[in-house]
This record gives C-alpha cells, structure tokens and sequence, in this order.
C-alpha cells in the first residue's frame, strides 16, 4: 500500500476515532431522517424560506451515508481503504456537500434578511419556486467546484493523519495550478459566504432593534415568530461555522508550512477533521428545539408507534385516524401532551402515558 494512505496515528487512537464516526454518523442520519420526516408529513404547509432548511439535512444525511462509512472503516483498519480511487470520490463528495452547506447557509442569512421587515414597511415574500431555483443553483455551483480537480485545477489527495482525504492543501506551494485553485476556493467558497452570513446577521439583528417598540405596540405573536426562526438560522450557520473554523485554519497553516518538516503533528490534523464533522449532527437538534410544530409532529409520530408496535399483531380491516381510514397496523391516537390513548386494530383502547404503553380493561 502507497505509505501516503497508511495512518500516522497509533491503532489506539484509530480505533477511537473510528468510534466517535460511528455515534456521529448514527446521530446525523437519525437525525436528519427526523427533520426529514416531519417535513414530509406537513409538505403543503412548508414555507418557501424552510426549503432552506430541508437542503441543510438533505447535505448532512448525504455526507453520513456516503462519507462515513469509508472514514470509519478506514479507522478500524489503520489505512485508507481503496487508495486513489476511493480517495478522488471521498474528497469529491466532500467538497459537494461542504460547499452546498456553506452557500445554504449564506442564501438562508440573505432570505432571512429580506423576510425580516423593519417598520413601517414589512419583509419580502418568496415563493416555493424560487427558493427551489436557488437551491438548485447551489448544487451546481458546489458540483462545478467538485469537479475543478477532476479537470485539472487543483487535486484532492489524503489528509496528513493519513485516514481521510481532501483538497491537497499542502500543495499550495509547489505549483501555480494548486496555488490559484485554492485561493479562488477560499475566497469565493468560504470567506465569501462566511462575510454575507456575518452582516446578514447583524443586519437582522438591527431591524429587529428597530421594530421592538412596534413588535410589542401591534403584533407581538408575528414579532415572536420572526425572531424564533431567526434565532434558529443564526444558531444552525453559527454552529457551522464554529465547527468547521479549526478544520480551516489548521488547512491554512498546513498550506503556508508544508515544506517544514513537522510542522504540526498527525494528531493536531486529525482533531478539527473529526470536530468539523459534528456539523452534521446538531442542525437536527437545533431544529426541533425552535420549531414547536415539528416537535409536536415528532412526539405523535412517536405514539403512534409505540401504539401499533403494541396491537401490529391483531387483524383487522382498517380503523380511523384523526378523521381518516387507515389500515394495517395504524391505530387512531386521541389526547395531547405525554398522555395518549390510541385505540387499537381490535377496539381495545390503549393508553401510552410517558414512556409505557399499557391496555385499558
């Protein structure tokens, strides 16, 4: 095997990063899938700017389940797994859905700058179709600068711990060709949209200033609303941002003291990939901590499974669900907050208070 792709790490710390992957990558595609799910079920009821927010799950999920994978059984073998091949896809997907992020991310700061009325006028409107547009613009674009390396303008190549791979930041110095690839990167794929989330944000943060008195004197509900979905974004792009920040600046100083020998050590490298990789984690969490409607979603969908886990092995033909036919294994769920009572497939009630499920005599 090429010496660039076995690991500088010990096994010991291989084997614990590897770990750390797998409760990462559960963690993201649970809860992804979750967002993803509540979504779905209130598809008519989305609004144009929480398009935004899909794509955002849509990018982490899509990095668990390609990315991951590779990492971690690269981790427990102590070598990359597949050498150039797996190497060039691993980097590709990288820079796909990084970038897809990042631009998200940015676009989400400028629509909720837009939105965000300062009286006495109010926010822009978009439409569904043109959030959709922008969307698919952003995966052009993040796919166009996947496949620079491909065509010659820059390469991807493994990370210096050896058990991931990247842009090859440490070839920043030896050709023009690496040289320009990665400054126009960096420019126009990072500190870019890193400065539009930045004075998005304080930009928001100043209209709402302005419309506090107004907020609290005519439409304290809407203002509340507004600064909810507001407070989300900058939380989801500030933990972004926080996450990847070390990932950047350790690239940086690999870029500019590559040609010293030991310049930093593999496990210096190998700590802000593995933190940058949380990103995807904790989008999920923020979500249903700001969005009560998709908690609410999220807690029935909880009941109505523990209700027809509980009754999936009686027959019958079908009973009603909040007003509507259901068959199979459904069951119909009546009350609110932590205490439920489903009505079984045989008629028999049962009631889900907390965590138990029990049958009603």
């Amino acid at each position: 095997m090429d010496e660039k792709y076995m690991s500088k790490l010990s096994p010991t710390v291989d084997f614990w990063a590897g770990m750390y992957l797998v409760i990462i990558a559960i963690l993201s595609i649970l809860g992804n899938a979750a967002v993803l799910v509540s979504t779905a079920r209130r598809l008519t009821l989305l609004k144009a700017p929480e398009l935004l927010t899909v794509n955002l799950a849509v990018t982490d999920i899509g990095m668990a389940l390609s990315m991951y994978p590779l990492s971690i059984a690269s981790a427990f073998n102590h070598a990359w797994i597949g050498g150039d091949t797996s190497c060039i896809y691993y980097g590709l997907m990288g820079m796909i859905f990084s970038v897809t992020s990042i631009m998200t991310l940015a676009v989400m700061g400028m629509v909720r700058y837009l939105v965000t009325g300062s009286p006495p006028k109010t926010g822009m409107t978009f439409q569904r179709r043109t959030v959709s547009i922008v969307i698919s613009g952003i995966w052009l674009y993040a796919g166009l600068w996947a496949l620079f390396p491909l065509l010659g303008w820059g390469s991807y190549g493994p990370e210096p711990f050896g058990l991931a791979c990247s842009i090859d930041w440490t070839g920043y110095g030896e050709s023009l060709n690496h040289s320009t690839f990665i400054m126009t990167l960096s420019v126009l794929c990072t500190f870019l949209p890193c400065l539009v989330i930045i004075f998005t944000y304080v930009g928001i943060a100043w209209k709402l200033h302005k419309a506090y008195q107004s907020i609290q004197s005519n439409d304290l509900q809407y203002g509340n609303i507004e600064k909810k979905i507001t407070l989300m974004a900058v939380m989801i792009s500030l933990g972004f941002l926080l996450a990847w920040t070390p990932y950047v600046a350790v690239s940086f100083w690999s870029m500019f003291h590559s040609q010293e020998q030991g310049h930093m050590t593999p496990l210096i490298t190998l700590l802000p990939c593995l933190f940058a990789k949380s990103s995807t984690v904790y989008n999920p969490f923020i979500y249903f901590i700001f969005r009560r409607t998709s908690r609410q979603e999220l807690v029935r969908l909880q009941r109505l499974v523990f209700c027809c886990f509980h009754q999936a092995s009686l027959p019958t033909e079908g009973v009603k669900m909040e007003g509507k036919m259901v068959k199979g294994s459904d069951c119909a769920i009546s009350g609110d907050g932590m205490n439920a009572t489903c009505v079984g497939l045989m008629g028999t009630p049962v009631r889900h208070s907390g965590s138990e499920i029990m049958t009603v005599d």
